[in-house]
C-alpha cells in the first residue's frame, strides 16, 4: 500500500534565477537554502516518485489552450527558464494511473507528453530535487487565466490523488510550487499582502487547512495568492496536518515562503505565525487577473512570443516598425510596445499601472515579457560597456 512520505510547499520566484539588481541577494539566498533543506528531507524520506504541483505563468498554456488541470505523462518532464533546461524522468506508471483513475473519479484532466514547463517547475527541479535520480509526475493547475478551479475543487482533486497513491505500491513525495502574496504586472505589485500571508502561516501551523480551502477565488485574487491553488491540491492529499515554516522572505514585491508538512520536525511556531491575528478581514472588490479579451490578442501574442525568442526581443529594440507590421499593429497601436523597453523599476515600486496592461495585456504575461526584456537590456548594456572598456 502506497503512502505520502513527504509533503512540502515552496516559492518559485523568477528572481531566484536571474537575480536582478532590484532584489536583496540575502533574501534570495535564504530561499534557495530553504529549498535545498526540504530537498534533503525529501531524499531522506526515500520516495519512489515526486508529484510536483505547479501553476503556469503563461509559458506552457496560454493563447492556444488552457486546461484547468493537466498531467504530464511523457517519458521525460522538460522545463526551461532563464537559459536553463531540465529533463527529468517521469514515473509513467503513476502518471498513467493517476490520469486514468482521476478521470473515472470525475476530474476531466488534460494531459501532454511533450509540454515544456516553466519556472514553477524549474525552480523545484533546480533547488529541491537538484540532481537526485527520483522520477517525477508534474501536475498543472490553472491559477492565472479565469475561469479558475476553486480551492475546494483543488482539495477534492488532492483527496482523489491520495486515494490513487494508497492503491499503489509506491511511496510518494508531493511538492507544491507557488505563493505567497504577489501581484506581478499589476498596480499592486509593490504592495504584497504580508498580513494575509502571516494569517495563512498561522492557520498552517495550527493544522487548520480548511480555513484556506474554504477561501474563494475572489479572496485569493484580492490578496495575491491564486498560486496557492497548487497548495490546495496538496492539502487535500495530506489532510489537516500541521505545517512548519522553513523560511519566509518579505521582498518588496513578493512574500517568499517554504513550508514543510511531512516529515514534521516540530520546530515550533514562527514569528510570522505568532504575530498574526486569528481572523483576516477581506475587503472585497478586487480582480487583478481576468480572462484576456480577444480584442487584445495580437498584443498578448507578441508579448508571449518575445519571451521565447531572443531574435524577436532584439527586433523589438532595434526594429519596432518591422515587428508592428508583422503582427498587424497600426503605428498608433505599436507605440505602446515601446514601453516594453522601459526598465525603470522604480515606477513599479510606485504602484503605477503599466501602459501595456491598460492596452489589454494580461498583467502576468506582460510582466514575464518585461522580465525577459530587462534581462536582455542588461546584457546589451554589459556588452557595450565591455567593448568601450577594451577600446579605451
Amino acid at each position: 500500500m502506497g503512502k505520502i512520505v513527504a509533503a512540502m510547499a515552496t516559492v518559485h520566484a523568477p528572481q531566484l534565477f536571474d537575480r536582478p539588481p532590484s532584489e536583496d541577494p540575502k533574501q534570495l539566498d535564504a530561499d534557495i537554502e530553504a529549498m535545498r533543506l526540504i530537498g534533503k528531507d525529501v531524499e531522506a524520506a526515500k520516495p519512489d516518485a515526486i508529484i510536483v504541483i505547479g501553476s503556469d505563468h503563461l509559458e506552457t498554456f496560454f493563447l492556444t489552450s488552457v486546461p484547468t488541470f493537466a498531467i504530464l505523462s511523457g517519458e521525460y518532464s522538460h522545463a526551461e527558464f532563464a537559459g536553463r533546461k531540465y529533463e527529468l524522468p517521469i514515473h509513467q506508471g503513476l502518471a498513467e494511473d493517476l490520469l486514468d483513475k482521476l478521470m473515472k473519479a470525475g476530474f476531466d484532466l488534460g494531459y501532454s507528453q511533450d509540454a515544456v514547463l516553466g519556472h514553477a517547475f524549474a525552480a523545484v527541479y533546480e533547488w529541491v530535487i537538484e540532481k537526485r535520480p527520483i522520477p517525477v509526475v508534474p501536475i498543472f493547475v490553472n491559477a492565472y487565466l479565469p475561469p479558475l478551479p476553486t480551492a475546494q475543487r483543488c482539495a477534492e482533486l488532492g483527496r482523489a490523488i491520495g486515494k490513487v497513491i494508497a492503491s499503489r505500491p509506491e511511496n510518494v513525495a508531493i511538492v507544491a510550487s507557488g505563493g505567497m502574496s504577489h501581484f506581478p504586472g499589476t498596480w499592486k505589485y509593490p504592495k504584497p499582502d504580508f498580513d494575509f500571508d502571516y494569517w495563512a502561516i498561522k492557520q498552517i501551523e495550527k493544522g487548520n487547512l480548511d480555513s484556506l480551502i474554504n477561501l474563494t477565488n475572489e479572496q485569493l485574487d484580492e490578496v495575491g495568492n491564486t498560486e496557492m491553488l497548487s497548495w490546495m491540491i496538496m492539502f487535500g492529499a495530506i489532510g489537516n496536518l500541521k505545517g512548519e515554516l522553513v523560511t519566509y522572505q518579505p521582498t518588496w514585491h513578493h512574500g517568499h515562503a517554504v513550508v514543510r508538512f511531512l516529515p514534521f520536525k516540530g520546530i515550533g511556531q514562527s514569528k510570522e505565525g505568532a504575530s498574526a491575528p486569528d481572523r483576516y478581514q477581506f475587503k472585497g472588490g478586487f480582480e487583478f487577473y481576468k480572462h484576456p479579451s480577444p480584442t487584445a490578442y495580437k498584443l498578448n501574442k507578441v508579448l508571449y512570443d518575445s519571451r521565447f525568442s531572443r531574435e524577436l526581443r532584439l527586433r523589438l529594440i532595434h526594429d519596432l516598425p518591422g515587428v508592428a507590421k508583422q503582427y498587424g499593429f497600426s503605428p498608433e497601436e505599436a507605440k505602446v510596445l515601446e514601453t516594453l523597453q522601459d526598465d525603470d523599476i522604480e515606477k513599479f515600486r510606485d504602484g503605477q499601472v503599466h501602459p501595456l496592461v491598460e492596452a489589454g495585456a494580461h498583467p502576468l504575461g506582460m510582466w514575464m515579457a518585461v522580465i525577459r526584456m530587462h534581462a536582455e537590456l542588461r546584457k546589451l548594456r554589459a556588452s557595450k560597456a565591455e567593448l568601450e572598456k577594451k577600446a579605451g
